[in-house]
């Protein structure tokens, strides 16, 4: 007894490290991990710098993105952070 209840309280704290720290890690990898893979053209996007853009094209590594109506710079697919709906981009300038 005295040597099991010596190895539950190490065990204990790696279960919570893994629940509290791991685990919710591994599921934003998977969250953007498949947004990345969905991205098509058409798509109103933010990257991970800020920037707002609408995708026009999207290529193995890169993905193209519309951010005025004469402007189209190419960001590494991994850089979009998130999709947004139009809504969301309305108020968020709003805010600015």
């Amino acid at each position: 007894m005295d040597a099991f209840s010596g190895l539950l309280i190490p065990l204990l704290f790696l279960a919570v490290l893994y629940f509290l720290l791991i685990r919710p890690q591994q599921k934003r990898q998977r969250q953007h991990r498949d947004l990345i893979a969905s991205l098509q053209k058409g798509d109103d996007v933010v990257t991970i710098g800020g920037m707002h853009g609408r995708v026009q094209s999207v290529a193995d590594d890169y993905v193209d993105l519309e951010v005025t109506d004469d402007t189209v710079l190419r960001f590494q697919r991994q850089a979009v952070a998130r999709k947004v709906t139009y809504g969301e981009q309305v108020e968020e300038s709003s805010k600015a």
